[in-house]
């Protein structure tokens, strides 16, 4: 395993033993995993899926039509959206997951359309979201140079080629933008994670 995975893998291990501690699933909640992956790319991918204990208590929503995600998990409810409004009833749920997708729904304003849904829908959130400002930024692997303005970051990932993760696919937040956003959705009762690595904020979980 490289060393990327091995981050990635103690990172995932350990926002999940947050999730049991503080969530404490049970057999009859009803969960809601929003951003599922179609494409799996690693064996972190889909991450409930692989290690919920009561995979028919799940539902999952994302903005791709699920038909490998079926195959893999059948006893999980998936469900397409077009990336606005989450198609369910307030309070529908009572916990909702998201693992590191707010800063792929877009810009401000689409990151704020998100938690005000999350709110809507759930009694309860845990989401995760890399910090802006650890050393590496974790999708490209670049040291130091995501802290630039992102028009400038977007403009060094194309021209190294990964232009894949400019424009709207990135918008890191940092602690301060993300209090404002909760701020802004109306959310007061929340608390802040950070989940470190040697001692680092490689990213933040949120519950609320």
């Amino acid at each position: 395993m490289s060393l990327t995975n091995e981050i990635a893998a103690y990172n995932r291990r350990r926002k999940w033993g947050v999730f049991l501690k503080e969530i404490a699933p049970s057999k009859g909640m009803r969960v809601l995993d929003v951003g599922f992956e179609e494409e799996e790319y690693s064996g972190h991918s889909n991450f409930i899926e692989k290690h919920y204990p009561y995979p028919e208590m799940l539902t999952a929503l994302g903005v791709d039509i699920p038909v490998k995600f079926k195959a893999r998990y059948p006893t999980v409810t998936a469900v397409y959206y077009d990336g606005n409004c989450f198609p369910f009833e307030d309070k529908a749920f009572d916990v909702l997951w998201s693992n590191a997708v707010i800063e792929h729904v877009g810009d401000r304003n689409k990151q704020l359309l998100f938690l005000k849904e999350i709110k809507r829908v759930s009694k309860r959130a845990f989401i995760t979201t890399p910090n802006r400002f650890f050393l590496i930024e974790v999708h490209t692997l670049t040291p130091l140079l995501h802290y630039l303005p992102k028009r400038v970051f977007d403009k060094y990932l194309e021209f190294i080629g990964k232009g894949w993760a400019a424009g709207e696919y990135m918008h890191l937040l940092s602690k301060n933008d993300i209090k404002t956003l909760l701020a802004d959705a109306g959310i007061a009762d929340y608390t802040i994670i950070k989940n470190r690595f040697v001692g680092i904020t490689m990213s933040f979980i949120v519950l609320f």
